[in-house]
């Protein structure tokens, strides 16, 4: 045993140096004989897992996700090989899978027909093609719902287990399609003569970053997820699903586990709400009374405490941002993209050092105005308690005008 574990370090460390050689200019084909050597039986979770030990070591997460296509072109032999997802039909696994399936089959049959039509077509007929292709596009934009339940729902539980790095590097790759995306709409919606080309290369580098994701996912982080998280995990998983919604699929039955299937798995939820009163200073309420309050205030609430880990948010029925159980005990900085995060931690460190109180932003969001605020929370002594983030969409509320009184 004691040989054998040595081996998978010695391997390990190997590994490591051949990362470390991509990040330092050498040509793939160099590395890649060097991975032939010593690859062996390469498990899809080792990947995961040397990625997340160089990030430990001060390899910047930016890095990594700078040549994580160059690590999957070197070891893709490998893990095509050692890697086959197997879960029970339902798992949320299996529903990620058809997903990637519903991809393939609308980018191979539905688009990359369009774009070869493109190719050949006459000025008069660009157009035309441009316009099928937005509305493929649009179905495409799918996407977006297959990657937020990954990095809203599966993310928070691999970092439990201090495997950060990865999912930083997959949010960051996630970002990086739905920006490609976005081009590709936008080409596509305002085509003009003269941009047939720019248009399909812009759509080919989407479709192109897509399948390179699909290959990470089912090869590597699927896998790697899989050999980590409990059955209790994707349980939760399963059942937070929904709120989020699919990618070109119908929705999903929740997936139980066979315990609770079996009539043996109990999860833990609380119970009732305890009996009597929380006291406030200016009065008594229920914890029930609590908790519908804040189910029909007219904004989102999310509080992050002094630590910067997520303790609560209001699940009002329209909110303007997807909140998930799952971020609950979760530092705030895994919450949101890795392109973002330098904004919130800014935030956070301006509002503990006291040059501020609160910050504003608001953005255009669909037919949607949103209005983000961020308020300090200090107690009688001004100490920093934590972070209160105000979601609103005030899109209705710039359209009043004149007076409407309660007489009236």
């Amino acid at each position: 045993m004691s040989e054998y574990i040595n081996n998978r370090e010695h391997k390990q460390e190997a590994l490591k140096e051949i990362i470390r050689e991509l990040h330092q200019g050498k040509p793939v084909h160099e590395v890649k004989a060097k991975f032939d050597q010593i690859a062996g039986d390469l498990a899809p979770a080792e990947l995961s897992l040397i990625e997340q030990k160089l990030i430990n070591e001060g390899l910047p997460v930016t890095e990594v996700q700078r040549l994580c296509d160059v690590h999957a072109a070197v070891f893709r032999e490998a893990l095509t090989k050692n890697s086959e997802v197997k879960v029970e039909t339902g798992h949320p696994i299996d529903v990620f899978i058809a997903e990637n399936r519903a991809l393939e089959s609308l980018i191979k049959n539905e688009i990359s027909p369009i774009l070869s039509k493109l190719r050949d077509a006459s000025e008069a007929e660009e157009k035309a093609l441009a316009l099928r292709l937005t509305e493929k596009l649009n179905l495409l934009w799918d996407i977006d719902k297959h990657y937020s339940r990954k990095e809203n729902l599966i993310f928070p539980f691999v970092e439990k287990y201090e495997i950060t790095g990865p999912p930083k590097v997959m949010w960051g790759v996630d970002d990086k399609i739905r920006g490609l995306l976005k081009e590709s709409k936008s080409l596509a919606v305002h085509y003009q003569a003269g941009q047939k080309e720019a248009l399909i290369e812009k759509i080919e580098e989407t479709l192109a970053q897509i399948d390179e994701m699909i290959f990470k996912e089912e090869k590597i982080f699927f896998p790697m997820a899989l050999e980590k998280l409990s059955p209790d995990e994707w349980y939760e998983i399963s059942e937070d699903s929904d709120e989020i919604g699919y990618c070109l699929i119908d929705q999903q039955d929740a997936w139980k586990p066979y315990r609770e299937r079996a009539g043996v798995y109990m999860r833990e939820t609380g119970g009732d709400h305890a009996s009597g009163y929380v006291k406030f200073d200016t009065g008594l309420l229920t914890p029930k009374e609590i908790d519908l309050i804040f189910k029909h205030l007219p904004v989102d609430i999310t509080y992050v405490d002094k630590d910067e880990i997520v303790k609560f948010f209001s699940a009002t029925p329209d909110r303007v941002f997807a909140r998930t159980r799952t971020i609950i005990g979760r530092k705030v900085e895994n919450c949101h993209p890795p392109a973002s995060v330098h904004v919130v931690e800014q935030i956070v460190n301006d509002f503990k050092s006291g040059t501020k109180n609160h910050e504003d932003f608001w953005i255009k969001l669909g037919d949607k105005y949103v209005f983000i605020r961020y308020f300090a929370i200090r107690d009688e002594k001004g100490e920093y308690i934590g972070t209160v983030e105000v979601t609103q969409d005030i899109q209705p509320i710039q359209g009043i005008s004149g007076e409407k009184r309660i007489m009236d």
